[in-house]
């Protein structure tokens, strides 16, 4: 069974459905309707539902450029490897929120962000010497980009003002990294073994 398929047909069709629907407003993640109102599914709902076609498009490209790969190397933990780092990146990229909105009755936020960012940096710590285009265009090691993703994603997040859930890509992306060292602990000294030989 290929899950990282079969969780992107199931985004991209509970998406679409909801895209114009009233629908979408039950699936969102609302802080404040999580924690006050017990309507804990959010957490994982959020995931499902996107703003727009683009919001889709991109997270989904992303999930199945990398989780292909990711989804291999934690195969040694059966099928449900895979899964479990998603719906932990869902739920660490949700954390932020719950926290900081919990009485924000307004906040609202969606989309499958924070399990693609886990799935990312999963990808990144397993393979730091694979090559990545930053902006689809230039070429860098793998190290590089892990760094770069969490100093752009801190730095946003501490400004504010965007329409982005910074907070989330940070959340789903620790919890990403949380799973790969629990689980392959030796990846720390692969990492800093490539970004020695970056440096030298």
């Amino acid at each position: 069974m290929n899950m990282v398929l079969l969780l992107v047909v199931a985004t991209g069709l509970v998406s679409w459905q909801c895209m114009e629907s009233a629908n979408k407003a039950k699936w969102m993640l609302v802080p404040y309707d999580v924690v006050h109102k017990g309507e804990w599914w959010r957490v994982v709902t959020h995931g499902f539902v996107h703003a727009d076609t683009m919001h889709l498009m991109f997270n989904m490209f992303v999930l199945y450029e990398f989780g292909q790969t990711v989804a291999a190397d934690l195969s040694f933990l059966g099928w449900l490897g895979f899964p479990a780092l998603y719906l932990l990146g869902l739920v660490g990229g949700a954390i932020p929120a719950l926290h900081k909105y919990r009485d924000h009755r307004g906040y609202r936020s969606l989309g499958a962000s924070g399990a693609v960012s886990a799935v990312l940096i999963a990808f990144i710590a397993m393979h730091p010497t694979r090559t990545l285009l930053l902006f689809f265009i230039v070429p860098i090691p793998a190290a590089l980009a892990g760094i770069l993703f969490f100093w752009y994603e801190s730095r946003m997040n501490r400004k504010g003002g965007t329409r982005v859930a910074h907070d989330a890509h940070l959340g789903g992306a620790i919890a990403g990294l949380a799973w790969v060292l629990w689980w392959k602990p030796s990846v720390v000294l692969d990492f800093f073994a490539a970004l020695q030989d970056l440096l030298a």
